[in-house]
């Protein structure tokens, strides 16, 4: 999904340059039809970034939208789109009337507003549900609403906090779907807080990688899959990752749970890629059984079932990884936003 973005005055994207005291330091640029996917661990600042620029918490800075900084105007004024995690949809309103409400409050005539929502219920797949309430709708259907609902005042910013969270696997997927759909011709900016490497992947354009309140990483989707700075962005995208701290940044160490030997006895030799501990986790991960090892730092290796039930690889039983050099992929970078 690539866009191409429009030309004229309203073609001078998101500049962002915000503190949230406490919580979250920012700095982002998009430029109009982007998709910032946003990821990071639990406390790390995500959803404190969106709320920021929607105007729901108070933060410092600048948030410079074609030509216009957010954190100088309330909440209402600014031309801004959310979805909530909880839908937060009003439940004495039907599905259509919920998403005509925002076109209808900024003065958008009555016929045109409902005209502008069952539109929207129709791209997302719900235009058949429009006289239904909230409590009426599954899940997926209300998130859908709320989707809409977002994108119904044609918001130069659209923000989405985490809008698969909770879902069914297949109701996620589907929604994915449609949003990518859409979002291939929104010729605005959306930030994406996400959990799932699958969104980032599919839907982004850029990732920024948020640990402790501050920027840890940015670049295209594939560029911070294929050299993660952070534990969570190495779990997310599935290898291991080792960090050493040099003067200049830090340098990493990835490798994928596929090429982790497993023994019970210590490997022969003296290679230097080796660790010891208790299994603490063994899933079925596709066609393999997928360890987690309490070494340090916590490892994940990929065994066969055959093996998992040769060796006894239940959680508690301790083990020796090993890892061959030329399995593994070495980088550095500097540390930003430091």
């Amino acid at each position: 999904m690539r866009r191409t973005s429009p030309s004229g005055p309203q073609a001078d994207g998101l500049q962002v340059a915000l503190t949230v005291p406490g919580r979250v330091t920012v700095e982002l640029d998009a430029t109009a039809g982007s998709v910032v996917a946003v990821i990071g661990p639990n406390g790390a600042g995500k959803s404190s970034l969106v709320r920021a620029l929607a105007g729901l918490v108070q933060a410092e800075g600048t948030a410079v939208l074609d030509g216009t900084d957010l954190l100088q105007l309330s909440a209402r004024d600014r031309d801004v789109g959310m979805v909530f995690q909880g839908q937060l949809l009003f439940p004495h309103l039907s599905a259509l009337d919920n998403v005509a409400f925002g076109p209808r409050s900024r003065g958008c005539p009555r016929r045109e507003a409902d005209a502008r929502a069952q539109g929207l219920l129709d791209t997302f797949g719900v235009g058949d549900l429009g006289h239904r309430r909230p409590r009426e709708l599954s899940g997926g259907q209300a998130q859908r609403v709320a989707i809409a609902r977002a994108l119904a005042t044609q918001p130069r910013l659209l923000l989405l906090d985490e809008p698969f969270a909770g879902l069914d696997i297949t109701v996620a997927m589907a929604l994915r779907i449609e949003l990518a759909n859409h979002l291939a011709t929104y010729d605005g900016i959306a930030i994406l807080i996400t959990h799932e490497a699958i969104d980032a992947l599919t839907l982004a354009d850029q990732v920024l990688v948020l640990d402790q309140g501050r920027v840890a990483q940015r670049g295209s989707p594939h560029e911070v899959a294929a050299r993660p700075a952070t534990d969570h962005v190495a779990r997310l995208v599935g290898v291991n990752l080792l960090r050493d701290r040099t003067e200049d940044g830090e340098e990493f160490t990835t490798f994928s749970p596929r090429d982790v030997t497993v023994s019970l006895a210590r490997p022969a030799g003296s290679a230097r890629l080796q660790w010891h501990g208790p299994v603490a986790s063994a899933q079925q991960h596709g066609d393999a059984v997928r360890l987690l090892i309490d070494t340090d730092p916590p490892l994940l290796a990929d065994v066969t079932p055959q093996a998992t039930a040769e060796l006894g690889l239940a959680p508690g039983r301790e083990v020796w990884l090993s890892v061959k050099a030329t399995a593994v992929s070495r980088y550095s970078t500097a540390t930003p936003d430091r």
